[in-house]
């Protein structure tokens, strides 16, 4: 035995830390379970023997040689404690990315995006299929409410300290043992939302925590509005420091929240404690509207930039948040939209399928599907199911006449061109989409005589340039 722990120690110089023979290791292991470990339970649930594909199993083949301890971290072990089946994996382990490096060259497995190695994480490719990020346990030395200088450790419970609540804290280790530090288990069953430790520092740590608190709050929490006070007084005395956070880090949270549970009751309580100038969000928002909103359209599924525009009363606030939050520009034309129709249905036709029928037929082709999209939130806004399925389920017809075909028909300047091609979809929407290719061809030359004088100018200049062109050319 002790030939073998020498030559383990030997080994070890080659590491950046050294590691102790199995023996050792175990005993220390055992040790500081003893202090720091609340082992909750052995899982035995599908969702988590449902994660053994044949190259998890060779990951943990992989640490289990080489004697690193490797646990499932965070948020995927609170959805198999929920009885939901992770999308993605993050991994804790012992050993530091020198090492991980070390023991992967050495098994041949393939490493990616090595620059996470600053930080602790290594993401290994195993049998070219599937990917495995894995973090070194860390603690955090110096925060700016933003970001974290970290130094690597052994010791579990630092690492899980370091984390955000209490539900996101634990880990699960391959043999199915839970190790709960701060009581997430608990907290979990009782669907309570609880940082970890003192919420002023978890908070100051990185501010961006505020808004994971209500998104998880809406996530977990059965009923509205049971905030602990105590969370809440640390929340607003910290609110300023969401100013210092990307608008986009703030607006992926922001996102889950306004679509959630209780993404009403979350808004005034946000509201309630001064968060809406630091995220971009009008400060005096329409928080009735929002509740309206909420109630009407929170089972169809609607966008997050629909539920926001419930918030804002002008159209140009919108761009209020864009400069804040750097938002898309399809989530920007979905929320003029939205505030642009979203009063139509208080005086609406009687034919309100084809009123916004052809709105989208008469939207440029490339853009028709997506102006479908952005009208069945319209239709979502102000909870007009029958309507709503009904748009759902239509195919736009395809209008049969192109650029080209007019080009064709000696129709070459793009002013024109535009003018008839309105023209043209125009008489195809009255006719309900009935008019042929041909018969909407064969009005073509009737049409150029009603082209306006100004346009009919512009054409021949345009006209006169190309044939001087052509003869320079020449």
């Amino acid at each position: 035995m002790l030939a073998g722990i020498f030559r383990s120690i030997a080994s070890g110089f080659k590491h950046t830390r050294l590691k102790p023979h199995p023996l050792l290791q175990h005993c220390t292991t055992l040790h500081r379970q003893s202090l720091h470990t609340n082992r909750t339970m052995k899982l035995d649930k599908p969702e988590f023997k449902n994660l053994f594909t044949p190259e998890l199993n060779r990951l943990s083949e992989v640490f289990a040689k080489y004697d690193y301890e490797l646990r499932i971290a965070g948020g995927a072990v609170r959805d198999i404690l929920m009885g939901i089946q992770p999308q993605d994996l993050d991994f804790a382990t012992t050993a530091t990315p020198q090492e991980m490096k070390f023991m992967f060259e050495k098994e041949g497995v393939r490493m990616l995006n090595t620059k996470g190695e600053e930080h602790g994480t290594i993401t290994a490719r195993i049998n070219n299929k599937e990917n495995f990020e894995v973090t070194t346990l860390r603690v955090d030395v110096v925060t700016d409410g933003r970001h974290a200088e970290v130094e690597f450790t052994t010791d579990w419970k630092i690492d899980a300290e370091r984390r955000d609540l209490t539900i996101n804290s634990m880990f699960l280790g391959l043999d199915g043992t839970l190790y709960d530090y701060f009581d997430g288990w608990t907290d979990l069953k009782n669907r309570r939302v609880a940082f970890v430790g003192d919420a002023t520092r978890r908070i100051q740590e990185d501010y961006l925590r505020i808004l994971r608190y209500f998104r998880f709050y809406g996530r977990i929490a059965e009923m509205p509005n049971q905030h602990e006070e105590s969370t809440l007084e640390a929340i607003r005395e910290n609110a300023g420091g969401l100013g210092g956070i990307s608008g986009e880090r703030i607006w992926m949270e922001l996102k889950k929240i306004v679509v959630g549970n209780h993404a009403a009751p979350l808004m005034r309580c946000m509201y309630s404690l001064g968060l809406p100038k630091y995220i971009g969000f009008p400060v005096e928002g329409n928080l009735d509207e929002f509740d309206q909103v909420y109630t009407r359209a929170r089972q169809l599924q609607p966008r997050p930039m629909t539920m926001v525009a419930a918030l804002l009363e002008e159209p140009g606030q919108i761009d209020d948040i864009i400069a804040r939050l750097k938002i898309s520009i399809e989530e920007r034309k979905t929320g003029l939209l939205v505030m642009q129709l979203r009063r139509e249905g208080e005086q609406q036709t009687a034919q309100p399928l084809k009123h916004y029928q052809d709105l989208i037929l008469k939207t440029p082709g490339s853009e028709q599907k997506q102006m479908l999209e952005r009208v069945c939130e319209v239709l979502k806004y102000n909870g007009d199911t029958a309507v709503l399925s009904e748009l759902q389920s239509w195919t736009i017809p395809r209008f049969p006449v192109t650029g080209k075909h007019l080009l064709e028909k000696g129709v070459v300047f793009g002013l024109e061109v535009g003018w008839l091609k309105d023209r043209l979809v125009a008489l195809w929407i009255d006719s309900e989409c009935s008019l042929t290719f041909e018969e909407l061809i064969g009005r073509v030359d009737n049409l150029r005589k009603e082209v306006p004088k100004e346009i009919q100018e512009k054409a021949a200049k345009k006209k006169t340039r190309f044939a001087k062109k052509m003869k320079t050319d020449k």
